[in-house]
């Protein structure tokens, strides 16, 4: 009884702490799941002197390409189009809501100057055949139009809040004409858990056109009786994107009617990864019966190498990073930086520290799980390389690991046959990846009764 009176304290406190989510919170594993309010993080680069004696042309910093000169030439082919005041063009569709100074934020639609079919460049789940140049090119087209709103007293009788949750709401892109109070800047987003997006401007007024919703979409927005964890699901089971997911409930569309509110982008992002992939394990994955050998699934995209090592036993799930000296989260030029998170079969009591690719890796995880109707114990190893020079997002783990499974996996009989094939298969020594999983601890040091039957020859 103590228990159960403490949990509902816990569930309350989290509400207070995140009211952005408040809605998806049903229970005590969903507000551990989602307590991820003090969980920023912050990265400065200790070798900015190298810039001043480099200048884009010496390589000093170790990558083959300099992510400076890679932003700046993306920026200079657009450069014309938007020093102005005014632009036309057509959004993926895509929107943008910040966080710095949540409940006050700044919100506004993504456009590009260029009128047409430009779905893909809001699309991560079509980008795994391109290059991060071709990838930077597109996204650094997308003018940010800003706005301020307070998230929590969403005004209807706002008309650039209604275009713009009008525009999220299309399942083809939207033709858009904005008038700025000033025209954009050059400073552009990075930000490891959103893709990159172009310079930004206050917005005065926006017009939108051509605007069609999808009608599974539509049946949710007007649910307003509908749960927004259970609208994702929903939306899941219907095939949406997992992208457009992320902008739908980013602008307050999906939830009870009362308790909508909008959610800054980087938190939709994990909110629907936690969300989706926490309900596929709890309500499918951990009924299912257990795979019956050792797998290996293996992928490459965008610099990265991901291995997912899938072992039979009851469902366990880790995922491990190794960044590798001049890639995009680790300056040092002489040290490779590693670290993961682990959940048992029960789940974590804390947000991942690693942050929101442990869930984008979880949701590929259990997608791939309920779909083949089976349930594993689950390591997964991401190897960042130096050609992975600028943060792109956290759909590059989602779609790697996805494009992983995917692939035909090689099995063995036993988890030493795995284990030393995944080590052929990724270039960090296996000492120091083994002796960071909590995981293969949890399983090696596990006792049965079939390790003390004599084995006939």
């Amino acid at each position: 009884m103590k228990e159960d009176t403490e949990k509902k304290r816990f569930v309350k406190k989290v509400k207070r702490k995140i009211p952005w989510i408040e809605h998806i919170i049903e229970n005590y594993e969903d507000a551990l799941d989602l307590n991820i309010l003090n969980q920023e993080v912050s990265v400065r680069s200790r070798n900015i002197n190298l810039c001043i004696y480099c200048r884009g042309g010496r390589n000093l910093c170790g990558k083959p390409l300099c992510p400076i000169m890679l932003k700046l030439r993306s920026y200079l082919k657009v450069r014309d189009n938007i020093r102005r005041e005014s632009l036309e063009g057509s959004s993926p569709p895509a929107v943008f809501v910040g966080r710095y100074g949540y409940p006050n934020v700044q919100v506004g639609p993504l456009i590009p100057p260029i009128m047409g079919d430009t779905e893909v460049y809001d699309h991560p789940e079509r980008w795994i055949d391109m290059s991060i140049e071709e990838i930077i090119d597109i996204r650094l087209q997308l003018i940010r139009g800003r706005f301020p709103v307070n998230v929590k007293k969403m005004n209807h009788s706002n008309k650039n809040l209604e275009a713009t949750r009008e525009m999220a709401l299309s399942s083809k892109p939207v033709d858009a004409e904005v008038e700025f109070t000033k025209p954009p800047g050059s400073r552009i987003l990075l930000d490891d858990e959103v893709q990159p997006m172009g310079p930004s401007a206050p917005i005065n007024k926006i017009l939108v056109s051509s605007v069609k919703v999808n009608p599974i979409i539509e049946r949710v927005y007007y649910d307003y009786d509908l749960k927004a964890s259970e609208a994702l699901m929903k939306l899941f089971t219907n095939s949406i994107p997992v992208s457009s997911m992320q902008r739908v409930l980013s602008v307050g569309a999906l939830g009870i009617g009362i308790e909508r509110r909008m959610v800054p982008t980087r938190w939709s992002i994990t909110a629907v990864d936690s969300t989706i992939s926490r309900r596929l394990r709890d309500e499918i994955v951990k009924r299912n019966p257990l795979i019956n050998e050792y797998r290996v699934y293996e992928s490459d995209l965008l610099g990265n190498r991901f291995i997912a090592i899938m072992i039979p036993e009851k469902w366990q799930y880790e995922f491990i990073e190794v960044w590798y000296p001049g890639t995009a989260w680790n300056q040092d030029q002489s040290m490779i930086a590693i670290g993961g998170d682990y959940e048992p079969y029960w789940g974590r009591t804390t947000y991942a520290e690693i942050g929101g690719c442990y869930y984008a890796a979880r949701l590929a995880t259990t997608e791939h799980l309920e779909k083949e109707g089976r349930q594993a114990a689950t390591l997964i190893v991401r190897e960042a390389y130096p050609e992975y020079i600028l943060p792109l997002g956290v759909w590059v783990v989602r779609e790697g690991v996805r494009k992983a499974y995917r692939n035909k996996p090689l099995k063995f009989n036993t988890l030493e046959e795995a284990l030393n094939y995944a080590s052929s298969r990724l270039k960090v020594k296996s000492t120091y990846w083994m002796g960071e999983s909590k995981l293969l601890r949890e399983i090696i040091k596990q006792k049965r009764i079939t390790d003390y039957i004599t084995r006939t020859p």
